[in-house]
């Protein structure tokens, strides 16, 4: 069996929220919107489609025909603004599965990637990507099957709905929890679900404690956590390695290198996720040495 069948592996291609921030205080960590990637026992899993999408899609450009599953947590512009500038889905030839969940109103993910596409947003509709696009509408909760991987979502608490995701694998478990608030003096149980004895955790901690509840500009209610609450629930939930996502634009490098520290008091097995990292959570012992694939920086978990 190839190396590639036996792997888990997460790659960061973008992990920023709100807004891309490119420029040079941002340049370790990046400043492109969110979008993972996972290669999971030979399936190509990705997750969102913000600004690292293009990033992302300029790579595979080396691995075509591309025959992979994607998955969106919502549709507000920095999970979806980067699929129109997704290269590999202008070319015939290659294969996406684009999974989602109806939105309040009823939209599902095919209406909303298409709406963004429309004049004046945009100047050519979806119909001009010549891949062969398939949609899938999820039911909130439901846990689907992809071969030997198993993918459940369930809802976060973020202003008008998203859904977390938790990618299981040959006893390996990804949990991907972004664009959540916490709540006040609980833990959110959608949320324990998702993590529960995972591998790696994903975890939306834009904010701190200080800034979330600052007198002079309150972040209560704007859909997003902090490093803190992230700490409470990896530790709950038992996981094993706790990745902080979804940084805020206005935090630079230098205000995230204190951020790691201090989670890192707090859980030891911490990251701060920056683009082209590259977590193996399971891989033949000999890939990390030999496999020149790509020239991401690796992690093993």
């Amino acid at each position: 069996m190839s190396n590639t069948q036996n792997q888990f592996t997460v790659h960061f291609w973008g992990v920023r929220g709100s807004i891309p921030c490119p420029g040079p205080e941002t340049v370790r960590y990046g400043g492109n919107t969110s979008c993972i990637e996972m290669r999971v026992g030979g399936d190509r899993l990705i997750f969102d489609g913000g600004t690292g999408l293009r990033v992302l899609g300029q790579y595979l450009l080396s691995q075509m025909p591309v025959d992979a599953h994607m998955f969106f947590t919502h549709s507000h512009w920095d999970h979806i603004q980067g699929f129109p500038f997704f290269v590999p889905a202008f070319i015939k030839g290659n294969r996406f599965h684009i999974h989602g969940v109806k939105s309040p109103n009823g939209a599902t993910i095919q209406q909303r990637l298409n709406d963004q596409m429309l004049h004046p947003n945009f100047p050519v509709p979806l119909q001009v990507m010549a891949s062969e696009l398939k949609f899938y509408t999820m039911q909130v909760g439901e846990v689907m099957r992809i071969g030997e991987i198993e993918v459940e979502n369930a809802l976060l608490n973020h202003p008008g709905e998203a859904v977390g995701y938790r990618v299981s694998w040959r006893g390996h478990v990804a949990a991907y929890v972004t664009d959540t608030e916490h709540y006040p003096g609980r833990l959110d149980e959608n949320v324990l679900k998702l993590a529960q004895d995972a591998d790696l955790l994903i975890y939306d901690a834009t904010y701190t404690d200080e800034e979330y509840s600052s007198p002079q500009g309150s972040k209560v209610g704007w859909g997003h956590s902090t490093w803190q609450e992230a700490v409470k629930v990896a530790q709950a939930a038992n996981v094993k390695k706790l990745a902080i996502f979804h940084h805020d634009p206005l935090h630079n490098d230098d205000f995230l290198d204190r951020v790691g520290e201090e989670v890192a008091q707090h859980f030891p097995e911490s990251l701060m996720a920056r683009e082209g990292l590259s977590i193996q959570l399971a891989s033949p012992p000999s890939e990390l040495e030999h496999n020149p694939e790509h020239s991401l920086s690796k992690a093993k978990v």
